[in-house]
């Protein structure tokens, strides 16, 4: 099988990332380019890893944590489904079926609605909670604080100040921490545009036999 690293040298992904990292730009969308997939893919490997799972596992997680956004130069719309086919067309002969399959899940159910959101495999749960956690300041790629404050987006990653996942084994829980500043936006704000996310994170936590939390500036809301 190959790894993270041998896909982190793969032409194509590279060139589909720096598409995407244009074309998200042009629409002043939040960060989902190099910085977001280094991310996700390295918060996957530690999630895998501390709830038990393989180091196979782990590996898959990682690999297509670095994958599930590269769609996005194609189109917003459905870009879960064009990266998990354009990953098919790269690596198909790379990955055993059974892997394939299960990479091709996890990349494309990071983004379904809630009605289609079912986890068949692990690997697809543990890439929703480290896409879904990043929220952080690093994301807002405009600079114009007067758009920052009108796109809602832009302004709940821009107040978050620090993020970080915490797993508990022996609790059983996966918590989010955030710290915002609320002067910038409120914490309701913030449940505005992510209450579906944290469900999302829920029934993630939730298959893989966790309860999902949410503690911002130290106090628990979930």
């Amino acid at each position: 099988m190959i790894t993270l690293e041998d896909i982190k040298k793969n032409s194509q992904i590279l060139q589909y990332i720096k598409q995407t990292e244009k074309t998200l730009s042009e629409l002043s969308f939040t960060d989902h380019g190099l910085r977001h997939l280094e991310l996700v893919a390295e918060r996957g490997r530690q999630i895998a890893k501390a709830v038990g799972l393989s180091e196979r596992e782990g590996e898959l997680s990682a690999v297509a944590g670095f994958c599930h956004d590269i769609g996005n130069f194609l189109s917003r719309s459905h870009h879960n489904y064009f990266a998990a086919l354009l990953f098919h067309q790269i690596f198909q002969n790379d990955f055993s079926p059974e892997d394939m399959g299960i990479l091709m899940q996890a990349i494309s159910n990071h983004d379904k609605q809630q009605e289609d959101m079912a986890f068949m495999n692990a690997v697809s749960a543990v890439v929703v909670l480290a896409d879904k956690s990043d929220v952080h300041r690093s994301r807002v790629t405009v600079t114009d604080i007067e758009h920052i404050k009108k796109d809602i987006h832009d302004k709940v990653n821009y107040a978050t100040t620090e993020s970080s996942l915490k797993i508990e084994k022996f609790k059983k829980r996966i918590t989010l921490q955030l710290k915002i500043d609320t002067n910038f936006c409120p914490i309701m704000e913030y449940f505005e545009i992510f209450t579906e996310r944290m469900m999302f994170c829920r029934k993630a936590a939730e298959f893989l036999g966790y309860e999902f939390g949410l503690v911002i500036n130290k106090f628990r809301l979930l």
